[in-house]
């Protein structure tokens, strides 16, 4: 087996195929919410990543914390 049919890369037509699937499934209603949804977890992510690489940071969100 190649390594490259490991390596799928969706192109126009698969990636229109899945926002159709999206669309039908959840409703052209719900998708600005679940996308907030999803950039709300991407940046509580990255945040608890960027506390891992520097744990004397301080959390703005929590003005009381010790140093």
């Amino acid at each position: 087996m190649k390594l490259t049919a490991l390596l799928w890369v969706p192109g126009g037509t698969e990636i229109f195929v899945i926002l159709l699937i999206v669309v039908l499934l959840f409703g052209a209603k719900k998708i600005p919410e679940l996308m907030k949804g999803v950039g709300k977890g991407i940046k509580e992510f990255k945040d608890a990543s960027a506390k891992e690489e520097d744990p004397n940071k301080k959390d703005p969100d929590n003005p009381d914390q010790l140093n």
